[in-house]
């Protein structure tokens, strides 16, 4: 069971999964349209900030609280909503999460309520029965490739010095899953300014590739 299990949450994390992830920039799209993000080595170090200090660390927390038995996830889910830093990181999660749930409800026929993204992917993941840590390493992993592919799309860059960026932040998805997996709610806090007021400058922009 654990390898079938393994592949239906590779299969949900999959960019054929219909949660329509790549419209999404993350605020990527306006970075690069400033000048922040022109390169690869400046894509992979937004990508790690984002990763290490902003939605990505809190989300990997989040999601591990989600997959603890008996986790409060109507709480988790109001969380996950007052975290949001703008308009359009809180349509982004609510978006993913809700076509994650219903997607996922009519493949097994479970009951999965839409929620904000990592939480939705913590309900109907837990019956899986996987190792926490492993679950928060390949939900960052399809969070970062998504941002890669963004940035190959709109720097752009080319599609091998994308899978080097993402290979070269590996490391970091390894740290952060094992520092999730046990931590407390209390441990979540948001550094990665930049990409905050990235989503909320994406809002107004005129012309946009990205719907965040």
């Amino acid at each position: 069971m654990t390898g079938t299990a393994l592949l239906s949450l590779v299969q949900w994390l999959s960019p054929a999964f219909p949660t329509g992830g790549y419209a999404f920039s993350h605020g990527l799209e306006w970075a690069v349209s400033v000048g922040d993000v022109r390169t690869a080595a400046q894509l992979q170090g937004w990508i790690s900030a984002v990763l290490a200090e902003g939605s990505g660390r809190t989300d990997a927390i989040l999601l591990a609280q989600a997959l603890r038995p008996g986790a409060d996830l109507a709480a988790l889910a109001a969380l996950a909503e007052a975290l949001a830093a703008s308009r359009e990181r809180l349509a982004e999660s609510l978006d993913q999460g809700r076509a994650l749930a219903l997607t996922v409800a009519a493949l097994t026929g479970r009951d999965l309520v839409p929620m904000p993204y990592p939480v939705a992917l913590g309900a109907a993941a837990r019956p899986c029965g996987l190792p926490v840590r492993q679950v928060v390493a390949l939900y960052l992993h399809a969070f970062t490739s998504n941002l890669v592919q963004a940035g190959v799309r709109f720097v752009p860059l080319g599609q091998t010095e994308g899978q080097a960026v993402l290979a070269a932040l590996h490391p970091l998805i390894d740290r952060l899953a094992a520092e999730a997996a046990d931590a407390e709610l209390d441990r979540i806090g948001s550094g990665a300014f930049r990409s905050d007021l990235a989503a909320m400058r994406h809002e107004t922009m005129d012309v946009r590739i990205f719907r965040t």
